[in-house]
């Protein structure tokens, strides 16, 4: 069966428009109907479709796993569209809910398809950020039969006063990539909608979608609720991934972690054919900019075939190149996640990723977006940054084999979330205490919440909690007869304006001189710059002018430009199945097993590292000791990820220097750390399994780090989501100074007036788990607690050592000098080399 999102007619593609051509209606009841359109598309319902109909019709909710491209789409939709055509009734049905809201026109799309052969006036339209005035003005009114919109946009939906009368009817809810919004705030604002709808239409039947799950069952309790039992539909569906690595011509025996993989730029270049459509993903927006202009460059006869594609670009520009990678004018484009998605583009038949993809669900997305169809291979082309990416790449293959996909598990109460999502509830329709617990304890994040928390949570909106009593401000939520409203209008339109759990650095816009939107930019890298500086934007090479209003002012460059737009935020780190499957990928090469291309390519790096050392072995840890003009250094191979290594890191100096005094340098990466010292230190003595024991793990992780401060970085985040903090009204925006300046004011307030305050908790918490990762880490103890050290003392830092000496010196560098650095440490350990051969 081909895919089942294809495109509609011209017509369709206005919000809630039929087709044009007039199609005959068959006989029968909704579901035989659409069962007939099927079959005039030449398609035959997957059975796991024909069970998802049958589920909804007796009244069951869960979700559906198939892989990407299978149709999971129409298996949630067609049992939900055939009950409202049989039912008759008018207004809202259908909810279907995306992560993404540049995917919902393609939805939309899809979902008018089936339409045309059903009786009854059904529309379909989106409301997302995107939706134009005219539309949202027209859904105040009366919203359509099937709704497509996103978390943030149906929080404001629940934010209206009259949310319970127009949600009261709804008979589906549908929840697409579903594994996108678990384990996130996003996922648990999500949870907490669901339990309101389910409040409103108590019949309601929920759907969760996802093509990249492992824990399916937790997954599906998360989407509907605790009380509910879910059904989990999966298939067998053979969608083959023709996983493939573009190998350089020889790699470096010391292999530096920190370059963009230009090397390989003429490779991929010739490897690449316009007459192919295809993606090419890389993990940063830096990254795509400095790729695209390098293609550009290499081959300027595919300029109008080669597009640039990420989330901080234009929204006209990314739908421009949406489009044109389905009507075929865009050939290649050169993007990062914001294609992961949900958006149907058909014609897409290869895939490149450009460094490792730090992950095998993250793979496994970007290997669907090929040929996406039931039966359709997928084409995944790895292109290595640095030789040891070849290692995870070989890895990744393997893994991807083997079906290891990482779980995904919902947060634990995170009480700014629900903070917010108090006063959502208190500005549409209101609600009493004792209603409004139960409700919120059937969200499966927040089933364990106490009724300690709940109270503390709703004084928190109520009036600030003790601290803040005395500030008016903070008083959003009063109580009127037994039932707790928003009674301040300025109130209200500060919290709609102000809805949702996505944080991150302020954005600004970025503008030629005549106003022509050129995207967003960060205002912590923009507010560096000076006027006359130049630097790559959506391809374009820009001369920054003026920064006035939270607006950048640009112009075109004449000159080369001298650097590119970093984001925050962008160094992904790889998951704990990458991270398994890359060790037992070094064990089998340790083991003589280079029988895969990648080992092949990089066995040059692996026999240097066994000869000066070893190559890991799995159950072991590799640990490697040596004496340098810096000083006497340690490096440690737990193959965890760059994450945990930090937190690892400092728990394991913490340790050392209890047995003995000293100051240590430390680097992390993916890999491994580096501990230094400027003085000797016995390393072999103090390097037992002792050392990595769990008891007293986070006192001591307390103490290892300045936990102070991170939390006061991450209170910034609890304190915007929880209201706490609000970045303004249009026009007058607060700079990421003041949002700053007054987080930390209210983080010190509460240290000292109010040191219990369960956001300072919270705020702690998130370091742990987000900074460190604590639970890996915890895991990762437990796994060194038992296994064998292998201690090697070296001559010099081996080839796993050098991108952490890298990592390092990078810090105190600047890129030029960080370059020559780099060259002159190779040359001198080739001297060395070549005088003891």
């Amino acid at each position: 069966m081909p895919s089942t999102r294809r495109k509609g007619t011209s017509r369709a593609k206005k919000r809630g428009a039929r087709p044009l051509v007039s199609v005959p209606k068959p006989e029968g009841k909704p579901l035989d109907r659409l069962r007939a359109w099927f079959r005039e598309r030449g398609w035959t319902p997957y059975p796991f479709q024909e069970h998802a109909w049958e589920a909804y019709s007796r009244g069951e909710s869960g979700l559906i796993h198939v892989p990407t491209g299978a149709g999971k789409t129409y298996a949630a939709y067609m049992g939900p569209l055939a009950d409202v055509a049989e039912g008759g009734r008018k207004g809202l049905q259908i909810l279907y809910v995306t992560p993404l809201r540049a995917v919902s026109r393609d939805i939309e799309l899809a979902l008018n398809e089936p339409l045309a052969v059903l009786d009854g006036d059904i529309s379909v339209e989106s409301r997302t950020g995107d939706t134009s005035s005219s539309v949202r003005q027209r859904q105040r009114e009366r919203l359509p039969e099937v709704l497509i919109t996103t978390p943030e946009s149906l929080s404001l939906l629940l934010a209206g006063e009259q949310a319970s009368e127009r949600f009261a009817g709804l008979r589906a809810i549908i929840v697409d990539e579903w594994h996108e919004l678990l384990s996130t705030k996003r996922g648990t604002q999500m949870e907490l909608a669901l339990a309101r709808l389910r409040r409103f239409a108590p019949t309601v039947r929920t759907w969760a979608l996802s093509a990249t799950l492992a824990n399916l069952d937790q997954a599906a309790r998360a989407v509907v609720g605790p009380l509910t039992t879910p059904t989990v539909l999966s298939a067998d569906i053979e969608r083959p991934i023709e996983v493939s690595t573009l190998l350089p011509d020889s790699v470096d025996s010391f292999p530096w972690a920190g370059h963009l993989g230009f090397a390989m730029l003429e490779k991929v270049a010739a490897w690449l054919d316009p007459a192919r459509s295809t993606l090419l993903f890389t993990n940063t927006r830096s990254q795509a900019e400095r790729w695209f202009e390098g293609l550009r460059f290499a081959r300027p006869e595919w300029e109008q075939q080669l597009a640039l594609h990420h989330g901080s670009i234009d929204r006209e520009e990314r739908e421009r190149v949406e489009g044109g990678l389905k009507d075929g004018s865009v050939r290649i484009v050169v993007c990062t996640s914001s294609l992961d998605l949900g958006v149907d583009f058909g014609p897409v038949e290869r895939v490149v990723q450009v460094g490792s993809p730090k992950g095998i669900g993250r793979s496994l997305q970007r290997a669907g977006r090929s040929g996406h169809r039931p039966g359709a291979t997928c084409h995944l082309l790895f292109v290595p940054t640095h030789a040891l990416e070849l290692v995870e790449m070989a890895a990744a293959r393997e893994a991807l084999q083997r079906g290891e996909v990482e779980s995904r598990l919902p947060l634990s109460k995170p009480l700014d979330v629900l903070a917010q999502h108090l006063v959502t509830c208190a500005m549409g329709g209101g609600f009493t205490r004792e209603a409004m617990r139960a409700e919120v304890r059937e969200a499966t994040s927040y089933q364990g919440l106490t009724d300690e928390e709940f109270e503390w949570t709703l004084a928190l909106v109520r009036e600030g909690g003790p601290t803040l009593k005395a500030y008016p401000e903070f008083r959003r939520v009063v109580e009127h007869e037994g039932r707790f409203v928003v009674a301040d209008a300025r109130i209200a339109r500060m919290h709609k304006l102000n809805i949702g759990t996505i944080t991150s650095d302020a954005t600004v816009q970025l503008r030629y001189w005549n106003g022509a939107r050129l995207g967003s930019i960060e205002e912590s890298y923009i507010s560096r710059m000076r006027p006359g500086e130049t630097f790559l934007f959506a391809g374009k090479r820009l001369e920054f002018s003026r920064f006035k209003d939270m607006t950048a002012y640009v112009k075109p460059a004449k000159t080369k430009p001298t650097q590119t737009p970093r984001w925050m935020g962008s160094r992904l780190a790889i998951s704990g199945s990458l991270a398994a499957a890359v060790r037992r990928t070094l064990n089998g090469a340790r083991q003589g097993d280079v029988t895969a291309e990648e080992l092949a390519a990089a066995w040059p790096v692996l026999d240097t590292q066994a000869k000066l050392s070893r190559i890991p072995a799995e159950g072991t840890c590799l640990a490697e000791e040596c004496e340098t003009r810096d000083g006497y250094h340690l490096f440690l191979y737990p193959f965890e990820g760059r994450l945990v290594h930090e937190g690892l890191a400092a728990l394991l100096a913490l340790r050392f220097t209890r047995l003995r005094k000293a100051t240590f340098s430390l680097s992390v990466n993916d890999y491994g750390i580096e501990f230094l010292s400027p003085d000797f230190f016995p390393y072999e003595e103090v390097l037992r399994p002792a050392l990595f024991t769990r008891e007293h793990l986070v006192e001591d992780i307390l103490e290892s780090v300045n936990l102070s401060e991170l939390a006061r970085r991450q209170f910034r985040d609890v304190a915007r989501v929880a209201g706490l903090i609000l970045p303004g009204l249009p026009g007058a925006r607060k700079s990421t100074r003041q949002v700053q300046a007054s987080a930390s004011l209210l983080y010190d307030v509460f240290l000292k007036y109010d040191p219990e305050n369960l956001l300072l908790t919270q705020a702690r918490r998130e370091v742990l788990e987000q900074q460190f990762e604590q639970n890996r880490l915890t895991a990762t103890l437990e796994r060194l607690e038992r296994s064998p050290l292998e201690l090697v003392h070296v001559r010099r830092p081996t080839p796993l050592a050098f991108p952490l000496v890298v990592e390092r010196i990078s810090a105190s560098l600047s890129n030029e000098s960080l370059l020559d650095r780099v060259q002159r440490l190779k040359e001198r350990w080739q001297r060395e080399d070549a005088r003891s051969a």
